[in-house]
């Protein structure tokens, strides 16, 4: 592959022109109108992309929610990333050393200036671009977050198209800056981890290998799976340390990975 493809792997900051899975649709694509419905699954076509195309360091969601989602026509696009949750994700990414520790509001602030600078060593994204929603069968609603969402939509098959055809485009081919991706979900009992971990050994064939139960290498890029940032109850503190649990461990694991990777 050419070095100017490598470099322009990941799309720049702004709405992305991404049509690869609506193809067989027989219609124009129309941003944030034009879906795809397979089973109980929905896909949105609304890739967007925050931060620096040729990055340290990538950070992925799974999918836009159903704040972010909503927010796509009346909210400026550097406000829409995590729209609700800045705080967690600062806490997260503070946590295994990629923002300075420090009060909420400095810590939601750092997280508003890493998305907004394309400039910066972050890119920021959704593992799926698109917007995914599931359809719930008790209320005939559709649904863009819940339990599960991440292990069983990349089990679908809708999900496991999706997720190869978005793993393939914006992470088969990264610029040689990029040294760590940051994930967050974990999945039940790891299954998110472990559906990734398949998914990048399709899109990114070489050496890989797990460093422990949340990432895994190829010798070129690790990939970090830490709580995400929407997660209810005790997980979020337990994740941090915060409270002697097992899901603290988890958490250290990831500061571990994240600091080998950026030696």
């Amino acid at each position: 592959m050419k070095s100017d493809a490598v470099q322009t792997c990941l799309p720049h900051h702004g709405r992305v022109e991404c049509s690869a899975c609506y193809k067989n649709e027989g219609r124009p694509v129309h941003f944030d109108k034009t879906q795809r419905t397979l089973g109980q699954w929905r896909i949105t076509a609304n890739p967007l992309a925050w931060g620096n195309t040729a990055p340290e360091i990538i950070v992925l969601g799974f999918s836009k929610g159903p704040t972010q989602a909503g927010a796509l026509a009346t909210t400026p696009h550097d406000k829409i990333a995590y729209k609700g949750s800045r705080l967690n994700v600062g806490r997260i990414l503070a946590h295994i050393g990629l923002l300075p520790k420090g009060e909420p509001a400095s810590l939601a602030q750092a997280v508003d200036l890493a998305i907004a600078n394309r400039n910066g060593r972050f890119h920021f994204a959704s593992l799926i671009r698109c917007t995914v929603e599931r359809l719930e069968a008790k209320t005939a609603q559709w649904k863009g977050s819940g339990g599960g969402m991440l292990d069983k939509f990349t089990q679908s098959e809708l999900g496991h198209e999706v997720v190869s055809a978005c793993t393939s485009r914006f992470l088969g081919a990264l610029p040689p800056t990029t040294k760590l991706v940051v994930m967050f979900g974990l999945g039940s009992k790891q299954g998110y981890v472990n559906a990734a971990f398949s998914a990048y050994q399709h899109a990114r064939p070489g050496a890989w290998r797990k460093l422990n139960e949340v990432s895994y290498t190829d010798g070129l890029i690790t990939v970090v799976h830490v709580e995400h940032f929407k997660s209810q109850g005790n997980l979020i503190p337990d994740w941090l340390g915060q409270q002697s649990s097992a899901r603290a461990q988890l958490g250290v694991m990831a500061k571990q990975a994240v600091s080998a990777a950026l030696q």
